[in-house]
Order: structure tokens, then C-alpha cells, then sequence
């Protein structure tokens, strides 16, 4: 199982692709750049989908679908918007195939070029605004808060599984209001709830923070962002959230009448995250040994691996499982008990490992006499015997389960504290970068070309103007002139 897994220190790159796959998370497809998702590493998919899906739901938005297939001509009503997007679209020009008259297979037909060009989405708010324009008439009909689950396609060109592919899934929320404030509260509010599922569900620390303008999304007038550490010290944007002004609205004519009895464009905001979450997760937490999964995504908490010589052992451990199941499920805990006689016990304590199963119990018939079990933690790779009669064994196993969550919040914390550096130097700051990699907290003087001169030199970008940092004067580190202020910068997936 992970034996031969290449080891972090070594290789990180190779360590993640082989992880990726021999944990049976996802694949390449035949179709270059998208990938099949598998079921276990959708399944994990389905656990992040479910928990953000009621968040928002909490929040007052309600879900929707719109259309795969944009006209061309809506790309090209909003000039930074097409421009951010030109490069990366994927263009529908005919509708029909036929087979070739020398009989080598199907052609596209020449008679069915399509009057108008359709684009494959790579996100939805031209066709959205275009729809708003038939909803929104009234103050009254405002806000209006819609998210939708969909595929996007965005055509790269150099890929890696979950991290960057060319057909990916995500959600992506688009709201209108009535004002501006309405409006950048909305943004603010939903990059809140990406950090509180990313800390609260993937364990992971992230930076609350502003995309400078070179880095703001295509369209937008501001850009909030989520930014995570990766093992490797490289960073990883992991959520945005996007105040769009009245940008989309005056590019689609959306109007509303208001309670003064005016007439106003709309106010406007987009946010998503994507299946690259699944990426952040397994490069945050995982080890040389394969996964390692928070308790809250992970699709089994709980395995049950019995050890027995025969059919009779096995019926009598079997027994005994089953109430333990019961217990645990009554408690919302998601368990399995793997009596498959195909494999040793030694190969399924692997298998489990490297599919970062939180917590793997280990049941013998000396257990049985004794009224004990071998309890595994996945992320310390540490046992103990637990006594049946010491405590339940739902209160036993939700404790733990909790106390493993905290635990791989708290390592993650600890690592992107240590990979956390204020620099002040040009030297210093190539020298950090260079030998440690992380964040780097530094001065600029906050114009567009030292951002690229910058990363121009370095392959750093800024990953975000923190929201809790102190306005403090200062120099900026490759320019020396004055800077109001440190941001993070870093290297970055």
C-alpha cells in the first residue's frame, strides 16, 4: 500500500501524485487535463459539498443551476472580464457530426457551424447577470441571494490532479443588492464562512485577507481571499470572495427601481471554492505513510479489523463489532467493520493508513476474554488498549475523534506559524525564500510594478494584504520607498 511511497523530504511532488493515486482519490482521464474523481476521493467531496451547502443555506442562500454554454458575445460585455478569461476558454463552434464519405470515422459537419460561438463556462457571471436582468425589476425583488454546484472549464495547460485541471467542480455564489455596503458585507461575510470551514472542518489555519489589483479577479472591484500553507512552503489560495461593484450589472443592464423612487444598476458580488480544496487537504495534513484525514471529511471514521484463525472466532469478534457499531452510529459516527477474508490484517492496517481513516480498531479473541480493543490514532500512528468496561465506547471514540480534529488544527497551526517570516531586506527576503519558503511578511510600496518586478525575480507573488494588519510605516524591500504596511508574500500553487 504506502510501501514505496516517495517521501515528502525527497520529493514532494511525486509524493502527492503518487499519494493521489494509490489512495484511490482521483486519476487522469483519457481526455488531456481533467481527471476521474473516484469514489472514495469523492466521497470526501461530498462531505466538504454538504457541510459548505448548509452553511450557506444558514446564510440565506438558496441553490440554482444555470447554463454550461455562455454566448460569446456575453464574455465580451465586460472588458477586464473577457480579458481576465480569453485564454482559458474552451469555444463550441459546430453542432452536428456526420461520418466522412471515405469511411475513416465522424467529421464535423462544415453545414453546422453555429451562428454565434458558444463558450464552455469557466465561470458564470456573464450568463447569470444576463438572467438577473429578467428577476431583478424592485428594491423588493433584492437581495437576491443564489448559489450553484456546476462543472467549469478552464483550459490549461499544465495540470496536477485536483490542483489544476481543466474541467474541475466547484460552487460559485452570486448575489445582488441595493447598495454597496449591502453588497461588500456580503463578500466579507462569505469569505468568513469559507475560513470558518476551512478551520473547522479541513483543520486548516488560513490568512483572512485582499487581493491587491493585479491579483483581483477579472471584473471585480475588490477580492477577498482564504490563503493556506502547504508542507512544502508553498502557498495555497484556497476560497475567494468577490465585491463586483456595479461592473456586471451596467454591462447587462440590470436596474432596479428604488424606494425613493429612482432608478439604480445593482450592486453585485461572485464567490466560490473548488475541488482544489481536496488538494489543500491532502498536502496540509498527509505523511510519508499516505493520507491523513480530519475526522470531520473523513468518509470513515472508524475501522473495525478483526484478527481471527477461523469461522469461529470470527462469528464470536463479529458479534461484539456489531454492538460496538451500533453504539458508534448512534452517536453519528460513520464505522465499518472489514471482515473480508481475502486479506491479512496487516494489509488492511495499511490500506486504512494510507487512506487516512482517523481512527482503526483492532479486535482478537484474548480481546474478547479480556473486555478490551486496540484503539490506532492515523494522525500520531499511536495505540492503546481501552478497556470495554472503563467507559462507552461512543463517549470513548467522539472524544477521540474530537481531540485527533484539534490535534491536526493545531499541527497545521504550528507549521504555518514556523513558516510565518518578517523580513526586511531585499537580501533577506530572497535568502527566506530561497532556504524556507512560507510567508513572508514584508513592506511594499504598494504600486503594480514592484508586485511585478518582484515576481518577476522571485516567482513570489502577494498572496493578500492581510485584514488584521497594522498600518505601520516602513520600506519597501526591493524599491526602499515608503510602504504603509506588510504584506504576505509567497510562492504558490
Amino acid at each position: 500500500m504506502s510501501k514505496g511511497l516517495p517521501k515528502r523530504s525527497e520529493d514532494y511532488s511525486q509524493w502527492y501524485n503518487e499519494l493521489v493515486k494509490r489512495a484511490d482519490l482521483a486519476e487522469n482521464s483519457a481526455v488531456r487535463g481533467c481527471m476521474v474523481i473516484k469514489p472514495y476521493g469523492y466521497s470526501i467531496w461530498e462531505k466538504m459539498q454538504a457541510e459548505l451547502d448548509r452553511m450557506f443555506k444558514e446564510t440565506g442562500h438558496t441553490n440554482a443551476y444555470f447554463p454550461l454554454f455562455i454566448p460569446k458575445s456575453f464574455l465580451s460585455k465586460e472588458a477586464s472580464h473577457v480579458e481576465g478569461f480569453a485564454k482559458e476558454c474552451a469555444v463550441v463552434t459546430h453542432y452536428r457530426l456526420k461520418n466522412a464519405e471515405d469511411g475513416s470515422g465522424v467529421i464535423v459537419d462544415p453545414e453546422a457551424k453555429l451562428e454565434e460561438e458558444l463558450i464552455v463556462r469557466p465561470t458564470s457571471e456573464t450568463v447569470i447577470w444576463s438572467t438577473y436582468k429578467n428577476w431583478i425589476q424592485s428594491y423588493r425583488d433584492l437581495p437576491l441571494l443564489v448559489n450553484q454546484w456546476a462543472n467549469v472549464v478552464r483550459w490549461e495547460m499544465r495540470t496536477r490532479l485536483f490542483l489544476r485541471t481543466a474541467e474541475f467542480l466547484w460552487q460559485e455564489g452570486h448575489t445582488a443588492h441595493a447598495t454597496a455596503k449591502e453588497a461588500m458585507d456580503e463578500t466579507m461575510q462569505m469569505m468568513n464562512v469559507y475560513a470558518q470551514f476551512a478551520e473547522e472542518f479541513m483543520a486548516l489555519p488560513v490568512v483572512r485577507g485582499r487581493k491587491t489589483a493585479n491579483e483581483r479577479f477579472a471584473g471585480a472591484d475588490d477580492t477577498l481571499c482564504i490563503e493556506a500553507m502547504m508542507q512544502d512552503g508553498k502557498a495555497l489560495q484556497a476560497g475567494t470572495s468577490h465585491f463586483l461593484g456595479q461592473n456586471f450589472a451596467k454591462a447587462f443592464d440590470v436596474k432596479f427601481a428604488t424606494k425613493e423612487g429612482g432608478l439604480d444598476f445593482v450592486w453585485g458580488t461572485s464567490w466560490g471554492v473548488s475541488t482544489r480544496l481536496m488538494g489543500a487537504l491532502i498536502m496540509a495534513h498527509s505523511d510519508d505513510n499516505g493520507l491523513v484525514l480530519p475526522p470531520k471529511l473523513a468518509p470513515t471514521q472508524v475501522v473495525i479489523v478483526p484478527i481471527y484463525r477461523g469461522e469461529g472466532e470470527l462469528e464470536s469478534i463479529s458479534v461484539k463489532a456489531k454492538e460496538i457499531m451500533t453504539e458508534l452510529r448512534k452517536k453519528g459516527i460513520s464505522v465499518k467493520f472489514d471482515d473480508r477474508d481475502t486479506h491479512k490484517p496487516g494489509w488492511k492496517f495499511a490500506e486504512y493508513e494510507l487512506k487516512g481513516v482517523p481512527v482503526r480498531i483492532a479486535m482478537g479473541p484474548r480481546d474478547l476474554e479480556n473486555g478490551t480493543i486496540e484503539i490506532a490514532r492515523r494522525d500520531t500512528l499511536t495505540k492503546e488498549t481501552f478497556s470495554l468496561s472503563e467507559m462507552s465506547i461512543g463517549e470513548k471514540i467522539s472524544s477521540l475523534l474530537e481531540e485527533i480534529q484539534n490535534s491536526i488544527y493545531s499541527k497545521a497551526f504550528q507549521f504555518r506559524t514556523e513558516m510565518t517570516t518578517e523580513v526586511n531586506s531585499w537580501d533577506e527576503f530572497k535568502k527566506v525564500l530561497e532556504e524556507k519558503g512560507g510567508f513572508l511578511s514584508a513592506h511594499w510600496d504598494g504600486t503594480s510594478e514592484t508586485e511585478e518586478k518582484i515576481k518577476e525575480l522571485t516567482k513570489a507573488t502577494i498572496r493578500c494584504i492581510p485584514l488584521d494588519r497594522k498600518e505601520e510605516a516602513g520600506k519597501c524591500i526591493l524599491t526602499g520607498n515608503p510602504s504603509v504596511g506588510r504584506v504576505y508574500f509567497a510562492k504558490a500553487y
